[in-house]
């Protein structure tokens, strides 16, 4: 079995001209080196197509793969972490993680926000913010926080994202409104623990694998450079006396989206210590050393090896593939 790879490389963006900021989400070849390895340790051919562009020449050429392994981020709009599901569903070519669907509304924290709590799943009150008009409909409980619809790895978030009057609301929606072209999500602020939970599997073959919880230095938020400097600025630790709890929240939330294969959900606590779910993010990072979901898994002794066994196996079963 033959099986592609397809991601966004940070490197061969910022070579043609992208920003830092443009390309915050993208891997880094150690991240493709590390699945190639893992893919091949399996027994699979692997090809290493790249990126959205790529994959089209690629197609055009006549190449083909009996699966695609895609961690590829896209790099403009809501839809952009469908673009590659969207080419390959096309062309009929099986692929791990989940589909255009699930991926656009993923990334869309105001949609997945309904999906899960129609499920039941415990939420922050929260309202979008379309417009500058909006701002002023806002009747939250302060203090509140507020960041980008559509973002990931923290993206759009700083220390001024928690906002604790009229004034300091409006300053950051417009700013995010006009940086990000895009709405924001006002949510009235979770003041506890956070925590992040690992799901490996599809359907009611899911399962939480393991979890953590983040402890951010001086209480920042877990933005993008803090992220990128979590050794600096986080302690990760057992979830502890809300083990039970997580898991069972973070795959409630994992099967009212449907999502397939692998991935995280975030969450934390509200000032009455109830679990309320944040995000979602079924296409989650996979730097063996670096990323949250190979992290989690370590701590809950799975080896990124296997990990990545349990993520090809999950999708080989949906596709109905023999390995």
């Amino acid at each position: 079995m033959k099986i592609g790879l397809t991601y966004d490389l940070r490197s061969w963006y910022l070579d043609r001209g992208y920003s830092m900021e443009d390309t915050a989400e993208f891997d880094k070849q150690d991240t493709i080196d590390a699945i190639d390895a893992a893919i091949k340790t399996m027994g699979f051919e692997t090809e290493l197509i790249g990126n959205c562009f790529q994959l089209i020449d690629a197609l055009a050429a006549g190449r083909k793969w009996d699966m695609v392994f895609n961690i590829a981020e896209g790099l403009y709009g809501d839809g952009r972490e469908s673009v590659i599901p969207a080419i390959l569903d096309q062309y009929r070519i099986p692929y791990v993680f989940s589909g255009p669907v699930i991926m656009g509304i993923s990334l869309n924290k105001y949609l997945t926000r309904l999906i899960v709590a129609a499920a039941g799943v415990p939420v922050s009150p929260g309202i979008l913010i379309i417009s500058p008009g909006d701002i002023g409909k806002c009747n939250l409980q302060y203090p509140l926080f507020i960041k980008p619809v559509s973002e990931g790895t923290g993206k759009g978030i700083t220390e001024k994202s928690l906002v604790h009057n009229d004034k300091e609301l409006r300053k950051m929606a417009e700013y995010l409104l006009s940086h990000y072209q895009q709405p924001a999500l006002v949510e009235e602020y979770l003041p506890g623990r956070e925590f992040t939970v690992g799901i490996a599997g599809s359907g009611d073959e899911a399962v939480a694998i393991g979890g953590m919880e983040i402890e951010c230095r001086d209480n920042l938020p877990y933005s993008v450079e803090v992220k990128e400097n979590y050794q600096a600025f986080c302690k990760y630790k057992p979830m502890g006396e809300f083990s039970d709890e997580c898991r069972d929240v973070a795959l409630k939330a994992w099967k009212a989206i449907g999502a397939v294969d692998a991935g995280r959900i975030d969450l934390k606590t509200d000032r009455h210590g109830r679990i309320c779910f944040i995000e979602a993010n079924p296409l989650a990072g996979l730097h063996p050393v670096h990323s949250d979901l190979p992290i989690l898994s370590n701590m809950a002794g799975i080896k990124y090896q296997e990990l990545i066994e349990r993520i090809i196996g999950s999708a080989l079963k949906r596709h109905q593939l023999d390995g």
